[in-house]
């Protein structure tokens, strides 16, 4: 396994919309086993390939708090069969916009279907943190960051903060 770099704003690739995966192979398998390690050692708790800068319809999440054991979830190809009328604000991260931390509306249960790991397909209804964090990411694939649903002043604040913290860092 291996860590990669994580792309993050203004990259123009993370507005790329992200392709179907056509079949669940060894190499589909290294490539979320990669992601798992990488969104691990960032620490985070959901990565979309697109972060990594490979536009496929794939996540990879781990919601277990820290004294628990992991439990790390595959998701190919999401779709969100249904949602809840209701929604939940919740303050939300993300890997690509480091340090910011900022409140989103997102619907309270969803109902998915995806294909796992192991190529099953799997339907299931997700709530709470699992609702927000799947709808988070699968907004990755269709090239929308959280920061999109925030004002134009409070986005351009988080990306010249990321900006600047990378230049710091001397990465840009």
């Amino acid at each position: 396994m291996t860590i990669r770099p994580i792309l993050t704003v203004p990259n123009p690739i993370l507005k790329q919309i992200s392709k179907p995966v056509t079949d669940v192979t060894d190499a589909t398998r290294a490539l979320m086993d990669d992601m798992l390690e990488t969104m691990y050692a960032a620490p985070g708790i959901g990565l979309a390939a697109v972060q990594i800068g490979v536009p496929l319809n794939i996540i990879v999440m781990d919601l277990a708090r820290e004294e628990e054991p992991p439990n790390p979830q595959y998701f190919i190809n999401p779709e969100i069969l249904r949602s809840d009328e209701e929604t939940t604000p919740y303050e939300e991260g993300c890997l690509s916009v480091p340090e910011v931390f900022e409140e989103v509306e997102r619907a309270k249960e969803v109902k998915l279907r995806y294909i796992n790991y192991h190529g099953e397909q799997i339907e299931e209804w997700a709530e709470g943190l699992y609702a927000v964090c799947i709808q988070h990411e699968m907004d990755h694939l269709k090239g929308i960051l959280f920061i999109d649903y925030l004002s134009r002043l409070k986005r351009t604040r988080a990306v010249k903060k990321v900006q600047k913290a990378e230049k710091l860092k001397g990465n840009l």
